[in-house]
Protein backbone atom coordinates (compact mmCIF):
# COMPACT_ATOMS: atom_id res chain seq x y z
CA UNK A 1 0.00 0.00 0.00
CA UNK A 2 3.01 2.32 -0.66
CA UNK A 3 1.31 4.52 -3.47
CA UNK A 4 -1.72 4.77 -5.66
CA UNK A 5 -0.22 2.58 -7.96
CA UNK A 6 0.60 0.14 -6.00
CA UNK A 7 -3.32 0.45 -4.21
CA UNK A 8 -4.22 -0.44 -7.39
CA UNK A 9 -2.12 -3.33 -8.36
CA UNK A 10 -3.96 -4.49 -4.99
CA UNK A 11 -7.15 -4.22 -6.31
CA UNK A 12 -6.41 -5.88 -9.65
CA UNK A 13 -5.20 -9.01 -7.16
CA UNK A 14 -8.44 -9.24 -4.79
CA UNK A 15 -10.43 -8.46 -8.73
CA UNK A 16 -8.97 -11.74 -9.93
CA UNK A 17 -9.71 -14.02 -6.61
CA UNK A 18 -12.85 -12.61 -6.69
CA UNK A 19 -13.76 -13.00 -10.33
CA UNK A 20 -12.50 -16.23 -9.84
CA UNK A 21 -15.47 -17.47 -7.66
CA UNK A 22 -13.83 -16.92 -4.24
CA UNK A 23 -15.30 -14.72 -1.12
CA UNK A 24 -12.75 -12.17 -0.66
CA UNK A 25 -11.99 -10.08 2.94
CA UNK A 26 -9.06 -7.50 2.90
CA UNK A 27 -7.26 -6.17 5.68
CA UNK A 28 -4.78 -3.15 4.57
CA UNK A 29 -2.36 -1.72 5.99
CA UNK A 30 -1.36 2.14 6.28
CA UNK A 31 0.00 3.42 3.15
CA UNK A 32 4.35 3.59 3.70
CA UNK A 33 5.32 5.81 5.81
CA UNK A 34 1.54 6.96 7.10
CA UNK A 35 1.68 6.16 10.66
CA UNK A 36 4.63 7.48 11.45
CA UNK A 37 3.81 10.66 9.68
CA UNK A 38 0.93 11.04 11.67
CA UNK A 39 2.89 10.16 15.33
CA UNK A 40 5.53 12.54 14.61
CA UNK A 41 2.56 15.88 14.17
CA UNK A 42 1.63 14.60 17.91
CA UNK A 43 4.83 14.16 19.02
CA UNK A 44 5.50 17.73 18.00
CA UNK A 45 2.43 18.96 19.91
CA UNK A 46 3.33 17.55 22.94
CA UNK A 47 6.56 14.94 23.94
CA UNK A 48 4.31 12.87 25.70
CA UNK A 49 0.71 12.50 24.19
CA UNK A 50 -1.90 10.48 25.66
CA UNK A 51 -1.74 7.37 24.15
CA UNK A 52 -6.18 7.46 23.61
CA UNK A 53 -5.42 10.41 21.41
CA UNK A 54 -2.36 8.99 19.42
CA UNK A 55 -4.95 5.67 18.99
CA UNK A 56 -7.23 8.07 17.66
CA UNK A 57 -4.75 9.90 15.24
CA UNK A 58 -3.03 6.79 14.33
CA UNK A 59 -6.14 4.89 13.05
CA UNK A 60 -6.70 6.99 10.06
CA UNK A 61 -4.06 6.13 7.96
CA UNK A 62 -5.81 2.73 7.43
CA UNK A 63 -9.28 4.62 7.17
CA UNK A 64 -7.80 6.22 4.15
CA UNK A 65 -6.71 2.68 2.87
CA UNK A 66 -9.22 1.12 2.68
CA UNK A 67 -11.74 4.14 1.21
CA UNK A 68 -8.78 4.33 -1.57
CA UNK A 69 -8.53 0.39 -2.05
CA UNK A 70 -12.46 0.29 -2.34
CA UNK A 71 -12.69 2.72 -4.45
CA UNK A 72 -9.80 1.11 -6.88
CA UNK A 73 -11.96 -2.02 -6.72
CA UNK A 74 -15.26 -0.52 -7.43
CA UNK A 75 -13.39 1.12 -10.88
CA UNK A 76 -12.02 -2.37 -11.78
CA UNK A 77 -16.03 -3.76 -11.72
CA UNK A 78 -15.97 -5.39 -8.32
CA UNK A 79 -18.73 -4.24 -5.53
CA UNK A 80 -16.87 -3.46 -2.73
CA UNK A 81 -17.51 -1.75 0.92
CA UNK A 82 -14.57 -0.56 3.69
CA UNK A 83 -15.52 -0.29 7.65
CA UNK A 84 -13.88 0.71 10.10
CA UNK A 85 -12.43 -1.96 12.98
CA UNK A 86 -15.34 -0.08 15.19
CA UNK A 87 -17.89 -0.33 12.15
CA UNK A 88 -17.17 -4.34 12.03
CA UNK A 89 -17.00 -4.72 14.84
CA UNK A 90 -13.23 -5.80 16.27
CA UNK A 91 -13.57 -5.97 19.81
CA UNK A 92 -10.16 -4.99 22.11
CA UNK A 93 -8.98 -4.47 25.66
CA UNK A 94 -8.55 -0.72 26.75
CA UNK A 95 -4.67 -0.79 26.25
CA UNK A 96 -4.28 2.09 24.22
CA UNK A 97 -1.62 1.90 21.33
CA UNK A 98 -1.05 -1.85 22.25
CA UNK A 99 -4.58 -3.76 22.35
CA UNK A 100 -5.16 -6.93 22.02
CA UNK A 101 -8.25 -8.61 20.26
CA UNK A 102 -11.26 -10.17 22.33
CA UNK A 103 -14.03 -10.67 19.82
CA UNK A 104 -14.73 -10.43 16.28
CA UNK A 105 -18.48 -9.69 15.40
CA UNK A 106 -18.62 -11.22 11.64
CA UNK A 107 -22.14 -11.18 10.92
CA UNK A 108 -22.24 -7.73 8.85
CA UNK A 109 -19.33 -8.62 7.02
CA UNK A 110 -20.78 -12.37 6.33
CA UNK A 111 -23.99 -10.44 4.99
CA UNK A 112 -21.74 -8.73 2.70
CA UNK A 113 -20.08 -11.55 1.45
CA UNK A 114 -23.39 -13.09 0.53
CA UNK A 115 -24.26 -10.20 -1.40
CA UNK A 116 -21.23 -10.98 -3.51
CA UNK A 117 -19.18 -8.16 -2.29
CA UNK A 118 -15.81 -7.57 -1.54
CA UNK A 119 -14.88 -6.31 2.21
CA UNK A 120 -12.30 -4.04 3.09
CA UNK A 121 -11.51 -3.56 6.95
CA UNK A 122 -8.81 -1.49 8.26
CA UNK A 123 -6.23 -3.48 9.85
CA UNK A 124 -4.38 -2.50 12.95
CA UNK A 125 -7.52 -1.11 15.19
CA UNK A 126 -10.34 -1.78 17.02
CA UNK A 127 -12.83 -0.53 19.47
CA UNK A 128 -12.55 -1.41 23.32
CA UNK A 129 -15.67 -1.54 25.65
CA UNK A 130 -15.93 2.05 26.24
CA UNK A 131 -16.23 2.71 22.40
CA UNK A 132 -12.69 4.30 22.42
CA UNK A 133 -10.87 3.44 19.01
CA UNK A 134 -7.49 1.28 19.93
CA UNK A 135 -4.78 0.11 17.98
CA UNK A 136 -2.88 -2.98 18.18
CA UNK A 137 0.49 -2.19 17.79
CA UNK A 138 3.70 -3.30 15.87
CA UNK A 139 2.45 -6.03 13.10
CA UNK A 140 -1.24 -4.83 13.96
CA UNK A 141 -2.47 -5.48 10.23
CA UNK A 142 -1.34 -8.97 10.11
CA UNK A 143 -2.69 -9.91 13.26
CA UNK A 144 -6.16 -8.38 12.34
CA UNK A 145 -5.85 -10.62 9.21
CA UNK A 146 -5.54 -13.63 11.22
CA UNK A 147 -7.77 -12.36 13.64
CA UNK A 148 -11.07 -12.23 10.97
CA UNK A 149 -9.71 -15.10 8.55
CA UNK A 150 -10.26 -17.14 12.05
CA UNK A 151 -14.11 -14.99 12.78
CA UNK A 152 -15.40 -16.16 9.64
CA UNK A 153 -13.77 -19.33 9.62
CA UNK A 154 -11.90 -18.70 6.64
CA UNK A 155 -10.37 -21.44 4.05
CA UNK A 156 -7.17 -19.70 3.91
CA UNK A 157 -5.14 -16.39 5.40
CA UNK A 158 -2.95 -14.91 2.86
CA UNK A 159 -0.36 -11.92 3.78
CA UNK A 160 0.82 -10.36 1.12
CA UNK A 161 4.35 -8.58 2.18
CA UNK A 162 7.22 -7.24 0.77
CA UNK A 163 9.01 -10.83 0.72
CA UNK A 164 7.97 -13.43 -1.37
CA UNK A 165 8.12 -15.97 1.75
CA UNK A 166 10.00 -17.71 4.84
CA UNK A 167 13.79 -17.85 4.19
CA UNK A 168 16.38 -20.16 5.99
CA UNK A 169 17.57 -17.19 6.81
CA UNK A 170 18.24 -13.37 5.74
CA UNK A 171 19.16 -13.43 2.21
CA UNK A 172 20.84 -10.02 3.18
CA UNK A 173 23.38 -11.88 5.75
CA UNK A 174 23.29 -15.13 3.48
CA UNK A 175 23.13 -14.67 -0.46
CA UNK A 176 22.46 -18.53 -0.34
CA UNK A 177 19.29 -18.09 1.70
CA UNK A 178 16.35 -20.43 -0.18
CA UNK A 179 12.91 -19.32 0.42
CA UNK A 180 10.66 -22.56 2.20
CA UNK A 181 7.78 -23.60 0.46
CA UNK A 182 6.48 -24.51 3.55
CA UNK A 183 6.97 -24.60 7.21
CA UNK A 184 5.34 -25.54 10.79
CA UNK A 185 3.41 -23.84 13.04
CA UNK A 186 6.02 -24.41 15.62
CA UNK A 187 9.44 -23.25 14.02
CA UNK A 188 7.37 -20.03 12.17
CA UNK A 189 6.40 -18.84 15.71
CA UNK A 190 10.08 -19.91 17.13
CA UNK A 191 11.22 -17.99 14.52
CA UNK A 192 8.54 -14.96 15.25
CA UNK A 193 10.06 -14.88 18.61
CA UNK A 194 13.52 -15.09 17.62
CA UNK A 195 13.48 -11.82 15.35
CA UNK A 196 12.49 -13.10 11.90
CA UNK A 197 10.83 -9.79 10.29
CA UNK A 198 8.31 -12.11 7.82
CA UNK A 199 5.13 -11.82 10.26
CA UNK A 200 4.78 -10.29 14.00
CA UNK A 201 4.69 -12.98 16.58
CA UNK A 202 1.22 -12.04 17.59
CA UNK A 203 -0.44 -12.82 13.74
CA UNK A 204 1.43 -16.24 14.24
CA UNK A 205 -0.02 -16.88 18.09
CA UNK A 206 -3.04 -15.82 16.35
CA UNK A 207 -2.97 -18.38 13.27
CA UNK A 208 -1.85 -21.41 16.11
CA UNK A 209 -4.51 -20.77 18.43
CA UNK A 210 -7.39 -20.96 15.86
CA UNK A 211 -6.24 -22.98 13.41
CA UNK A 212 -5.86 -20.68 10.78
CA UNK A 213 -3.95 -21.84 7.39
CA UNK A 214 -1.64 -18.85 6.16
CA UNK A 215 -0.04 -18.59 3.66
CA UNK A 216 3.24 -15.86 3.04
CA UNK A 217 3.08 -14.15 -0.65
CA UNK A 218 4.80 -11.39 -2.08
CA UNK A 219 2.86 -8.46 -2.62
CA UNK A 220 5.78 -7.60 -5.39
CA UNK A 221 4.84 -9.77 -7.92
CA UNK A 222 2.68 -9.90 -11.04
CA UNK A 223 -1.38 -8.86 -9.77
CA UNK A 224 -2.66 -10.65 -12.60
CA UNK A 225 -0.42 -14.12 -12.52
CA UNK A 226 -2.66 -17.18 -12.31
CA UNK A 227 -4.00 -18.16 -9.24
CA UNK A 228 -2.08 -21.72 -9.57
CA UNK A 229 1.24 -20.11 -9.97
CA UNK A 230 0.56 -17.59 -6.76
CA UNK A 231 -0.39 -20.33 -4.93
CA UNK A 232 3.31 -22.33 -5.86
CA UNK A 233 4.74 -19.12 -4.65
CA UNK A 234 5.43 -17.77 -1.05
CA UNK A 235 5.69 -20.27 2.24
CA UNK A 236 2.49 -22.12 3.60
CA UNK A 237 2.26 -22.40 7.67
CA UNK A 238 0.90 -25.31 8.16
CA UNK A 239 -0.48 -27.67 11.06
CA UNK A 240 0.92 -30.75 10.21
CA UNK A 241 4.12 -32.07 9.85
CA UNK A 242 5.20 -34.07 6.43
CA UNK A 243 8.22 -36.63 6.08
CA UNK A 244 10.31 -33.69 4.29
CA UNK A 245 9.74 -31.92 7.56
CA UNK A 246 11.15 -34.49 9.08
CA UNK A 247 14.32 -35.28 7.39
CA UNK A 248 15.12 -31.59 7.39
CA UNK A 249 16.62 -31.23 10.39
CA UNK A 250 16.56 -27.86 10.67
CA UNK A 251 14.41 -25.43 8.63
CA UNK A 252 16.07 -22.14 9.32
CA UNK A 253 19.03 -19.48 11.59
CA UNK A 254 17.02 -17.10 12.81
CA UNK A 255 18.77 -13.98 15.12
CA UNK A 256 18.32 -10.51 17.00
CA UNK A 257 21.41 -7.75 16.87
CA UNK A 258 20.21 -5.97 19.70
CA UNK A 259 20.31 -7.87 22.99
CA UNK A 260 21.95 -7.08 26.11
CA UNK A 261 23.27 -9.09 29.25
CA UNK A 262 22.71 -8.63 32.60
CA UNK A 263 24.73 -10.57 35.39
CA UNK A 264 23.51 -10.50 39.25
CA UNK A 265 26.90 -11.57 40.81
CA UNK A 266 26.88 -12.71 44.18
CA UNK A 267 23.63 -12.84 46.17
CA UNK A 268 22.41 -15.74 48.36
CA UNK A 269 21.08 -18.74 47.02
CA UNK A 270 18.14 -19.34 48.75
CA UNK A 271 14.37 -19.42 47.56
CA UNK A 272 12.42 -16.85 45.95
CA UNK A 273 15.87 -14.70 44.45
CA UNK A 274 14.86 -15.26 41.15
CA UNK A 275 11.81 -13.20 41.93
CA UNK A 276 12.96 -10.69 43.97
CA UNK A 277 15.44 -10.13 40.84
CA UNK A 278 13.30 -10.21 38.02
CA UNK A 279 9.66 -9.00 40.20
CA UNK A 280 11.00 -5.21 39.28
CA UNK A 281 12.33 -5.90 36.02
CA UNK A 282 8.55 -7.19 34.73
CA UNK A 283 6.99 -4.78 36.78
CA UNK A 284 8.61 -1.99 34.34
CA UNK A 285 7.15 -3.92 31.44
CA UNK A 286 10.76 -5.74 30.33
CA UNK A 287 10.73 -8.76 28.89
CA UNK A 288 13.31 -10.75 30.26
CA UNK A 289 14.68 -13.58 27.06
CA UNK A 290 17.68 -16.10 28.31
CA UNK A 291 18.26 -16.94 32.09
CA UNK A 292 20.76 -18.65 34.06
CA UNK A 293 21.66 -19.40 37.43
CA UNK A 294 25.29 -20.35 38.54
CA UNK A 295 25.77 -23.76 40.90
CA UNK A 296 26.08 -22.06 44.19
CA UNK A 297 29.62 -21.64 45.68
CA UNK A 298 29.58 -20.55 49.67
CA UNK A 299 25.71 -20.21 49.75
CA UNK A 300 26.63 -17.18 46.57
CA UNK A 301 25.70 -17.60 43.19
CA UNK A 302 25.10 -15.23 40.16
CA UNK A 303 21.90 -14.56 38.37
CA UNK A 304 22.15 -13.64 35.14
CA UNK A 305 19.69 -13.25 32.10
CA UNK A 306 18.96 -11.01 28.69
CA UNK A 307 16.62 -8.25 27.99
CA UNK A 308 16.20 -6.14 24.47
CA UNK A 309 19.20 -3.94 23.97
CA UNK A 310 16.53 -0.81 23.83
CA UNK A 311 15.52 -1.78 27.49
CA UNK A 312 18.85 -2.59 28.92
CA UNK A 313 19.57 1.00 30.48
CA UNK A 314 16.24 0.90 32.19
CA UNK A 315 16.64 -2.70 33.55
CA UNK A 316 20.12 -1.76 34.72
CA UNK A 317 18.85 1.24 36.57
CA UNK A 318 16.36 -0.52 38.37
CA UNK A 319 18.78 -3.78 39.30
CA UNK A 320 21.31 -0.97 40.81
CA UNK A 321 19.22 1.09 42.87
CA UNK A 322 16.46 -0.92 43.83
CA UNK A 323 17.31 -4.72 43.20
CA UNK A 324 21.15 -4.99 44.87
CA UNK A 325 20.70 -3.85 47.77
CA UNK A 326 17.65 -5.59 48.56
CA UNK A 327 18.88 -8.68 48.03
CA UNK A 328 22.82 -8.19 48.91
CA UNK A 329 24.19 -8.15 45.88
CA UNK A 330 27.68 -7.76 45.29
CA UNK A 331 27.80 -5.98 42.40
CA UNK A 332 25.38 -5.79 38.78
CA UNK A 333 27.57 -6.11 35.31
CA UNK A 334 26.10 -5.40 31.86
CA UNK A 335 27.13 -6.01 28.26
CA UNK A 336 24.99 -4.27 25.69
CA UNK A 337 26.94 -5.60 22.64
CA UNK A 338 25.41 -8.94 22.17
CA UNK A 339 23.43 -10.98 19.43
CA UNK A 340 21.24 -14.18 19.68
CA UNK A 341 21.81 -16.87 17.22
CA UNK A 342 19.43 -19.43 16.79
CA UNK A 343 18.66 -22.86 14.52
CA UNK A 344 15.09 -23.89 14.57
CA UNK A 345 13.80 -27.41 12.93
CA UNK A 346 10.88 -29.70 14.04
CA UNK A 347 13.49 -32.65 12.82
CA UNK A 348 15.28 -31.78 15.95
CA UNK A 349 12.65 -34.28 17.56
CA UNK A 350 14.11 -37.03 15.39
CA UNK A 351 17.54 -36.28 15.06
CA UNK A 352 20.33 -36.65 17.68
CA UNK A 353 23.74 -34.37 17.63
CA UNK A 354 22.64 -30.81 16.47
CA UNK A 355 23.87 -29.14 19.78
CA UNK A 356 27.00 -30.49 19.20
CA UNK A 357 27.15 -29.81 15.32
CA UNK A 358 25.71 -26.36 16.28
CA UNK A 359 28.89 -25.58 18.69
CA UNK A 360 32.02 -27.04 17.07
CA UNK A 361 30.76 -24.94 14.20
CA UNK A 362 30.94 -21.99 16.12
CA UNK A 363 34.04 -23.23 17.99
CA UNK A 364 35.68 -23.72 14.61
CA UNK A 365 35.17 -19.95 13.60
CA UNK A 366 36.59 -18.92 16.99
CA UNK A 367 33.44 -17.72 18.34
CA UNK A 368 32.52 -17.78 22.16
CA UNK A 369 29.10 -18.86 23.35
CA UNK A 370 28.32 -17.15 26.31
CA UNK A 371 24.69 -18.19 27.10
CA UNK A 372 22.59 -21.21 26.22
CA UNK A 373 19.15 -21.59 25.78
CA UNK A 374 16.70 -24.63 24.11
CA UNK A 375 13.42 -25.54 23.10
CA UNK A 376 12.05 -28.91 21.58
CA UNK A 377 12.82 -27.28 18.16
CA UNK A 378 15.39 -25.01 18.69
CA UNK A 379 18.34 -24.17 19.98
CA UNK A 380 19.60 -20.30 21.00
CA UNK A 381 23.42 -18.57 21.50
CA UNK A 382 23.97 -15.30 22.95
CA UNK A 383 27.51 -14.26 21.17
CA UNK A 384 29.39 -11.06 20.64
CA UNK A 385 27.45 -8.65 18.62
CA UNK A 386 30.63 -8.25 15.88
CA UNK A 387 30.71 -12.29 15.41
CA UNK A 388 26.61 -12.60 14.65
CA UNK A 389 27.28 -12.64 10.72
CA UNK A 390 29.92 -14.96 10.56
CA UNK A 391 27.69 -17.16 13.14
CA UNK A 392 24.75 -16.99 10.57
CA UNK A 393 26.80 -17.40 7.60
CA UNK A 394 28.65 -20.67 8.93
CA UNK A 395 25.86 -22.40 10.53
CA UNK A 396 23.54 -21.89 6.99
CA UNK A 397 26.39 -23.57 5.54
CA UNK A 398 27.07 -26.36 8.23
CA UNK A 399 23.55 -27.54 8.21
CA UNK A 400 23.17 -27.31 4.33
CA UNK A 401 20.30 -25.08 4.22
CA UNK A 402 20.99 -23.59 0.53
CA UNK A 403 20.07 -27.20 -0.56
CA UNK A 404 16.81 -28.02 -0.96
Amino acid sequence: MGSVERIKNVAKRVAKWHKAGHKMVVVPSAMSGETNRLLGLAKEISPQPSPRELDMIASTGEQVSVGLLSIALHDAGVDAVSYTGWQVPVKTDSAFTKARISDIDGDRVLRDLDEGKVVVITGFQGIDPEGHITTLGRGGSDTSAVAVAAALKADECLIYTDVDGVYTTDPRVVEEARRLDRVTFEEMLEMASLGSKVLQIRSVEFAGKYQVKTRVLSSLTDPLMSLDEEMKSGTLITFEEDETMEKAVISGIAFQRDEARIAVMGVPDKPGIAYQILGPVADANIDVDMIIQNQSVEGKTAFTFTVGRGDYQRAMDILTNQVKGHVNAEQVLGDPKVSKVSVVGVGMRSHVGIASKMFRTLSEEGINIQMISTSEIKISVLIDEKYMELAVRALHKAFELDQA
